[in-house]
């Protein structure tokens, strides 16, 4: 089995046409639903790749391909992004639909979501119009029983004409059911009659006579009646989609006339393009509900109770924020104090098998420079990054990949949505930003999931404002040496769990305060309307959860990290070990940024190990104290009590350490971030643009915090 990803958004239907079929015995089925439905679920149970999932609408921001076998066929599957209509009005869903309509797939197999079947049916529908195999998978049985529904998917299936599967996908034996229908519906002989929506009469009748010209230029590529209604619809996005598509032809081109001819005949008899789409989501609402009429029965009434109960409580005016507040300090604590072990055990292992890699450079004859090239520069800085960032991320992102599961991230998401909406922003830029205290070039691919393009910049430019798991370990030491004291470990841990909460605390209202500023300069704009769903609560997958938090998010995110660690930390010790007039070229830089460095409250050691701590923020401490200590490679922090000595000889005070604490908050992203910004815009000016507003915002506030402080006596 193989997987592949490709971006979602304006390039990802590019690389999905590009699909093709490795043998004669292969079908290419698309995986399409509305968002949490089940999706990655069912893909996962398929191809066992252990997509990401989770429990928020928007989720699948990538699209995945994997291949799964049954006794007659192989399947690629693709899992497109979730959509609740092919008449696209995101840019997710102008993915899904491209690729529905002009991927070449074999078939389509639609996940659907028991507790709400009749929503789903427009997708269906619309499906059906465009493809001649269908296979309907009902996914969540159990939900739906639990909440008294039962459901008649035997009436379902006739009335559509095409199979339809009850099915629990996260139980066993879902895959042989999934692939025993799969082989079934190739079995059979494609679907030939017609989708169940009529359309008003003078749509059907403009569309009857658009029909022969549609089946010769379409040239078995396109449904005819689908392609007919479309040009009929006049959506100029998807009229150029399609012309690219059917390619130069006098076929074409005569259709393309006539249906102008229709479409203004249409506009004299009062369906101009805003009526037209009126009635086409109308005729396929009201389809919906026929199909739907006894399909459904619920045996018991107000089966939503529980979960309106719990968001009364989270999502209220009175305790939504205070226990949003409450649970980041828990995972805070949690991680505090679960990864400072791991994370000791892990360095002293990794630094001593610094001593393998020397000996084994020396057997092979190395000279002593490029020992320490690879050693004490590239390796140690990797062993570094990796003993810091490794424990933290393997506990912080399972922890938050359970609020996933159990549907508390979107009511994150609603209760900021109000101050967003008062930033010109969306509510959904709160699931971006979530995402950005574990990595903050997650968190700017996430921003995938808000459809408006303004808004999306909004999110990518201030993700960085909340301090990424590389920025904790600094933010931690700062905490535990200067303002918690000689608090015991378990104190220690609630302590620097608070505090650490009240600076994140203050980087969401930096995020807010940038998203209003670029809201009124550069990205003005009105926000648009925020429709999110609310998914129901459930019972979390403690082992899919960690295996998909370690795989797909901390193994991902710890391996960008390391190939920009290992390269830097061959730079560093270059710098650290040449010299010029006896002095390193780090202490020479350090000099040159001392005045600068000292305006805002540090140093210019600081300032430097902050600036070559760019590729990797777990290093700007150790590369600190390795020019304070002039040693040519990174050592060992040791007892917190040396490091507080060593930093005291060097000149700090508890103001220092608050403004570095404040410019680790606040500072450019690391290389990782700012690269994945320039991937996502398609601009350099808007990754400057994201580098520049945190940046300045640490240097305003630490120079304020600084000369208020000395003016002061501090």
């Amino acid at each position: 089995m193989g997987l592949t990803k490709s971006s979602t958004g304006r390039r990802a239907g590019a690389d999905l046409r590009e699909l093709k079929r490795q043998s004669g015995r292969q079908k290419i089925v698309a995986l399409a639903g509305n968002p949490n439905v089940g999706k990655s679920t069912v893909f996962n149970c398929l191809t066992d790749l252990h997509q990401h999932t989770g429990n928020w609408p928007g989720k699948t921001v990538t699209n995945a391909q994997g291949l799964c076998k049954s006794g007659t066929w192989d399947y690629l599957m693709v899992d497109v992004p979730g959509a609740y209509s092919l008449l696209a009005h995101s840019a997710e869903e102008e993915v899904a639909r491209d690729f529905l309509c002009f991927g070449g797939a074999d078939a389509v197999l639609l996940v659907c979501d028991a507790t709400c079947l009749e929503r789903n049916m427009n997708l269906v529908l619309q499906t059906m119009e465009v493809s001649r195999r269908v296979l309907v998978c009902v996914n969540l049985l159990d939900e739906a029983r639990r909440k008294g529904m039962r459901l008649d998917l035997e009436l379902l299936s006739r009335r559509l004409g095409v199979p339809v599967l009850g099915l629990v996908a996260r139980e066993k034996g879902s895959r042989r059911r999934l692939l025993a229908a799969m082989d079934a519906l190739f079995a059979a002989p494609a679907r030939t009659g017609d989708c169940p929506v009529r359309y008003p009469a003078p749509i059907e009748e403009a569309a009857a006579r658009l029909l022969p010209l549609a089946e010769e230029a379409a040239g078995g590529l396109l449904e005819p009646r689908w392609l007919c209604l479309r040009l009929l619809e006049g959506d100029e996005a998807l009229l150029a989609r399609i012309d690219r598509f059917l390619g130069d032809s006098p076929a074409r081109e005569a259709l393309f006339r006539a249906a102008e001819a229709q479409r203004q005949a249409l506009s004299e008899a009062g369906l101009d393009r805003d009526a037209l789409e009126d009635r086409f989501t109308a005729a396929l609402i009201g389809a919906g509900e026929a199909l739907c009429r006894g399909v459904v029965r619920c045996e018991q009434a107000g089966y939503s109770h529980r979960d309106r109960q719990i968001d009364r409580v989270l999502t209220g005016r009175l305790l939504g924020y205070p226990l949003m507040l409450l649970l980041l300090a828990l995972i805070f604590y949690i991680t505090i104090a679960g990864a400072n072990r791991p994370s000791e055990l892990l360095m002293a292992l990794l630094f001593r098998a610094q001593g393998l890699l020397e000996a084994l450079l020396r057997h092979l004859g190395a000279p002593p420079w490029l020992t320490g090239l690879l050693a004490e520069g590239a390796w140690r800085v990797l062993a570094w990054v990796t003993a810091v960032m490794l424990p933290p991320m393997a506990i912080f992102f399972p922890l938050f990949t359970l609020l996933e599961d159990s549907g508390y991230l979107p009511r994150i998401a609603y209760n900021l949505d109000r101050p967003f909406q008062r930033c010109a922003a969306c509510g959904k830029q709160a699931l971006t930003m979530a995402m950005g205290f574990g990595c903050n070039a997650a968190g700017v691919v996430g921003c995938r999931i808000i459809d408006s393009e303004r808004e999306r910049l909004l999110a990518i430019l201030t993700n960085s404002f909340v301090p990424c798991n590389g920025r904790f370990p600094t933010l931690i030491t700062m905490l535990g040496l200067f303002f918690i004291g000689g608090a015991a470990g378990g104190l220690s841990a609630v302590l620097s769990a608070l505090l650490l909460t009240g600076l994140i605390v203050l980087g969401v209202a930096a995020t807010f305060a940038a998203t209003r500023l670029l809201s009124a300069t550069v990205l003005k704009g009105t926000p648009s309307a925020f429709l999110l769903e609310m998914p129901p609560y459930r019972r979390p997958q403690i082992l899919q959860v960690l295996v998909r938090s370690v795989l797909d998010r901390t193994l991902f995110v710890l391996g960008r990290a390391a190939a920009v660690a290992a390269p830097a930390g061959a730079l560093l010790w270059l710098a650290a070990n040449l010299r010029i007039g006896g002095e390193s070229l780090l202490s020479l830089a350090a000099g040159a940024l001392d005045p600068l460095g000292r305006f805002m409250g540090l140093d210019g050691v600081l300032l430097l190990a902050f600036l070559l701590g760019f590729p990797a923020n777990e290093i700007v401490l150790p590369i600190a104290i390795m020019i304070y200590t002039a040693q040519g490679s990174l050592t060992e922090l040791g007892e917190l009590s040396q490091l507080k000595a060593l930093l005291l000889q060097n000149g700090w005070t508890w103001v220092t350490a608050l403004c570095v604490m404040l410019f680790s908050l606040l500072h450019w992203p690391c290389s990782t971030t700012l690269l994945t910004i320039h991937k996502e815009t398609g601009s350099w000016k808007w990754t400057a643009l994201a580098a520049l507003l945190p940046t300045a915002a640490g240097f305003v506030l630490c120079a304020l915090t600084a000369q208020g402080a000395r003016l002061l006596g501090g």
